[in-house]
């Protein structure tokens, strides 16, 4: 009886990023997607969220390596903290599979960190199949909004588990590369899917995406109609196909392009060295030089479009660029849309813009962004083509997740075989069929600076702070006979101001005083006790009297 095929879910079952899953055949783990996400106005001072690791790094001895599905950083930009952690012996790097495109812009973050020699990167082209270890994978084209995704088959003991990555079924894609609906289909036909993982993001969407190359009819006629403006454009700096049509516009009307944000310079440079993007050198200028060109034959293609705090756009929207002083001259048009989470930020950039001067392009006005994810009816037909026995949404918000399960049910998968997963659930798929079959941990895990491993608990008292504010009490105090020296003294930030601190301290001082002495004759005499007491009174005295709970900070000194 052949050995059931286990997947753990270490990310991107429940919101939008850290997509990661660990794959188990024959006692080996394979690795698919290694995401980050960006934090929400709920995490302050976060810099990035990451997956829990802690399962793979008590198993780092079973891990065969990591499969990319694209080059997205929700799918690709924790490796090199799962480098860090795992902290691999030299001499054993760690195999990571992708598109060539992939590799390149996952290695940026690995190389950066100085992990580099930790891995051996194997890039992958379509259809190939390639056997690692007990893993047996096939790479089947998918169309997204990066190029060269992929669609991952593990040829495994228990059949084929077919996971989708991201993806749209784009029946006229900038560089023609469809998604491959035949191969998926004879994989349902011939061996027969097992179970599929399923792209959700787009899942309680209607219909079909539009075509990317619709965005840019959309993009000429915006060149064409402003022939003696200065443009300047925003989109994911992974989004090459977004790229090139941009390209094709400004050339097309003569213009002349520079990039702006590193990200931007970085991936174009390496799309070309691919041959994944098409933009003559003599229509390429460096940002430095942008300043002696006529506005109306200049392009600029920057980063931003998520409204990023330090980003090339956000700088330009504060009058804060180094290269660029937008202004009524300017038409900025920001292809793409925010990422849950981003709303506010983006809009703070084009109310920025707006003030200073410039014409404001975006989704909500004209149609220069589509997505990459497949909409309810492109799932449909993707159920319909792979056939598979057993179905598991994955990467999207619980929502999400439960809108595709719908559509699987729709689709003729029954509903014993349908299974909604979260981050932390394990499965297991056996000659039994499919179930859940235990957890890991899955928590998040903060990233603020290069400082790793910030806890909810940090997380709750910033949020106090940012709300409610800090009261510090200090105080003098005689341990052995709880004799106040010197004290109560309140310092307060973004609480109250300071006449009115002073009027509480007067009338707490007599109620803090008392408990102190009443802990002394109840036998307290150690500081921690004394802080304890003094935390609580504070705390029940400024909450009646403010209706607000400040954190309190009680700094005791030992006479």
């Amino acid at each position: 009886m052949p050995e059931p095929v286990r997947i753990s879910f270490l990310g991107g079952l429940g919101e939008i990023g850290r997509n990661c899953a660990a794959v188990e055949v024959g006692g080996r783990i394979m690795i698919l997607d290694c995401g980050l996400m960006f934090p929400d106005a709920e995490m302050p001072g976060v810099d990035l969220v990451l997956p829990d690791f802690s399962y793979l790094r008590s198993n780092a001895d079973r891990i065969e390596g990591c499969v990319l599905t694209h080059g997205h950083e929700d799918h690709t930009g924790a490796l090199a903290y799962l480098l860090e952690d795992l902290k691999l012996p030299r001499g054993r790097p760690m195999t990571v599979l992708g598109s060539a495109l992939t590799l390149g812009l996952a290695r940026n973050r690995v190389d950066e960190a100085g992990l580099g020699s930790s891995v051996e990167w194997v890039p992958v082209v379509d259809g190939q199949r390639i056997g690692v270890g007990p893993f047996d994978l096939e790479f089947i084209p998918v169309t997204h909004s990066v190029p060269h995704g992929f669609a991952v088959a593990f040829h495994t003991p228990q059949g084929v588990v077919l996971h989708t990555g991201d993806f749209k079924l784009d029946l006229s894609p900038v560089d023609g590369r469809l998604t491959d609906l035949a191969r998926i289909g004879g994989l349902g036909s011939g061996p027969g899917i097992r179970l599929l993982l399923s792209d959700s993001t787009n899942a309680e969407e209607p219909g079909h995406s539009r075509s990317e190359t619709a965005v840019g009819a959309v993009l000429r006629n915006i060149f064409a109609a402003n022939p003696t403006k200065r443009i300047i454009t925003t989109c994911f700096a992974s989004h090459i196909h977004r790229i090139q049509q941009i390209a094709d516009a400004a050339i097309g009307n003569g213009r002349t392009i520079a990039t702006l944000g590193r990200s931007m310079g970085k991936n174009v440079a390496l799309a070309r060295d691919l041959g994944l993007l098409t933009l003559p050198q003599s229509s390429l200028v460096d940002i430095e030089a942008v300043a002696s060109l006529p506005p109306e034959r200049t392009c600029i293609i920057s980063t931003g479009s998520q409204g990023e705090t330090m980003s090339a756009l956000s700088l330009m929207a504060s009058g804060e660029s180094k290269w660029l002083q937008v202004g009524s001259g300017d038409v900025v048009v920001l292809s793409s849309h925010a990422i849950p989470g981003n709303e506010s930020a983006v809009s703070k950039v084009i109310d920025g813009l707006y003030r200073r001067g410039a014409e404001v392009v975006h989704a909500g006005t004209q149609e220069v962004h589509t997505s990459g994810h497949a909409k309810s009816g492109e799932l449909q037909t993707m159920l319909a083509v792979a056939r598979p026995e057993c179905f598991v949404p994955v990467h999207g918000e619980f929502r999400h997740l439960t809108n595709h399960a719908t559509i699987a049910l729709s689709m003729g998968v029954q509903s014993r075989n349908v299974l909604l997963c979260e981050d932390g659930d394990v499965v297991s798929l056996s000659d039994d069929g499919i179930d859940f079959a235990g957890e890991v941990p899955a928590t998040y895990c903060y990233v603020d600076g290069i400082v790793g491993g910030v806890s909810h608990g940090v997380l709750r008292d910033r949020r106090v702070l940012s709300e409610e504010g800090v009261v510090v009490v200090v105080m003098a105090i005689e341990v052995r006979t709880g004799e106040v020296v010197s004290g109560p003294e309140l310092i307060t930030r973004g609480w109250l101001h300071a006449d009115e601190v002073g009027r509480m301290l007067e009338d707490a001082k007599p109620a803090i005083l008392a408990a102190v002495k009443a802990a002394a004759a109840k036998g307290t005499s150690d500081l921690e006790s004394f802080r304890r007491v003094l935390r609580s009174t504070v705390g029940r005295l400024v909450q009646e009297r403010t209706k607000r709970r400040p954190m309190i900070v009680p700094v005791l000194l030992e006479a």
